[in-house]
């Protein structure tokens, strides 16, 4: 008999964890190899984690509800024939270099003299300021968990949040009070009155959360808009749209003729298609687009890949498949991969200018706001109802400068303003 470990997936790009929101097996429940073992829910995506072996469920070591570092082991699975496998993980040192340049998780252990913990729990105890050694593992060999951490920091803020005799340290005269607290409250001591509602934060909530901390954090963002004159699109869009119904079975919408605006400007401004990794510069060979599909509580972004070799046509299917797949909750973890650019449809529920996150690692984010009706100067002398967008752009300034930013906006511009029925085929 042997004992493999089923350790945690990493599931879309930049991922670095996940939470386990469902486990769909228990111990003793026989098992074949890629069998579904658990939901687990990230930033990015909701996916099964099948099994790698065929055998018996021996042990379930993470939780439903616990958050699980990717390349930690979360069950194991009793199998025929073969020696033990065991399951330990290579591991790093305490030191916030460990975290540099790495998305892959690591088992942590403690040994005398060297501690050592997992890239998501170095993380967030530097983020709060917290000393390790202070903190009880309840892991397996008693090592640290990330839930272990957020114990803590919940623990640490409740203290805080009593008044105490003596907290403010006094000061000679003119300077200022330093209060004795520690470096992050958490929200929950937030002071609730009559008619408050409390609504627990999910585990994908929370890696949503944590992904735009980051994003905001570590890049640099700038922003530029351009107007786009899109009556000559509208036109023509809506005098095909119910036989492209008809004829096709999904919506020709407008968000597909502006996904393929941007993929034609990446190919002409290949800078704007790159990802910022530390002492150099990639710049992607494919162009992926990702769109931003919201739930009620969540937000997922799904790739279109090669979306520069795809029609219109093409385009419009795959954007309506994935809309289907989040809403049913059938997204895969290769369907977020890859993404090299972000455009954002935020004119489906009226906004008319905003400014995106970025979508770590990639460089930029376009939104596309609402097409609407405005009077617009024309030939310098006369004014005319024309059919306008605003298209809004964030940009990474470590890899962007503001002149080819501008000069890719203008091109999408100058493609979505030509297009109509004698300069466009949606096949």
């Amino acid at each position: 008999m042997a004992i493999e470990q089923i350790k945690m997936p990493q599931l879309g790009e930049s991922v670095t964890e996940g939470t386990i929101s469902n486990w769909l097996v228990k111990v003793g429940d026989r098992v074949n190899k890629y069998d579904p073992l658990a939901e687990v829910m990230t930033d990015k995506v909701n996916a099964e984690v099948p099994s790698s072996y065929s055998g018996v469920i021996k042990e379930l070591i993470a939780a439903e509800g616990d958050t699980i570092a990717v390349g930690e082991i979360i069950c194991s699975i009793e199998t025929e024939g073969g020696e033990v496998v065991t399951a330990e993980a290579p591991a790093v040192e305490s030191k916030p270099e460990a975290l540099e340049g790495t998305a892959d998780s690591v088992s942590a252990a403690v040994r005398p003299n060297k501690a050592r913990y997992s890239p998501a729990v170095l993380k967030l105890s530097q983020e709060h300021g917290i000393d390790l050694t202070r903190v009880s593992g309840t892991g397996a060999g008693g090592r640290i968990t990330r839930k272990d951490v957020l114990q803590w920091i919940s623990a640490a803020g409740e203290k805080a949040a009593a008044p105490a005799a003596g907290q403010a340290v006094s000061q000679e005269k003119g300077q200022s009070a330093v209060l004795n607290q520690p470096a992050a409250v958490p929200a929950a001591n937030v002071p609730l009155a009559a008619g408050d509602i409390e609504i627990p934060v999910t585990g994908i909530r929370k890696a949503i959360a944590a992904n735009m901390v980051r994003s905001k954090h570590e890049v640099p963002h700038a922003w530029m808009m351009v107007e786009v004159d899109a009556t000559n699109l509208v036109e023509y869009r809506n005098s095909i749209k119910d036989e492209f119904k008809e004829k096709e079975g999904f919506n020709l919408t407008f968000f597909a003729f502006f996904v393929k605006a941007v993929a034609q400007g990446l190919k002409e401004f290949p800078q704007m298609n790159s990802m910022w990794a530390g002492d150099k510069i990639i710049r992607k060979k494919d162009i992926n687009i990702s769109i931003a599909v919201a739930t009620d509580d969540a937000l997922f972004v799904p790739v279109i890949k090669n979306a520069d070799e795809k029609t219109i046509k093409g385009i419009a299917r795959e954007i309506s498949e994935l809309a289907v797949k989040v809403r049913n909750g059938k997204l895969k973890a290769e369907d977020m991969q890859g993404g090299t650019f972000t455009v954002n449809n935020t004119g489906s529920f009226g906004s008319v200018q905003s400014m995106g996150i970025i979508n770590y690692p990639q460089a930029a984010i376009l939104q596309v706001e609402s097409i609407v009706k405005r009077p617009v100067v024309m030939n310098d002398s006369m004014i005319a109802v024309r059919d306008m967008v605003n298209l809004c752009m964030s940009l990474d300034h470590r890899v962007l400068d503001g002149l080819v930013c501008g000069r890719f906006l203008a091109r999408v511009k100058e493609i979505i303003e030509n297009m109509s029925k004698s300069t466009i085929s949606i096949y």
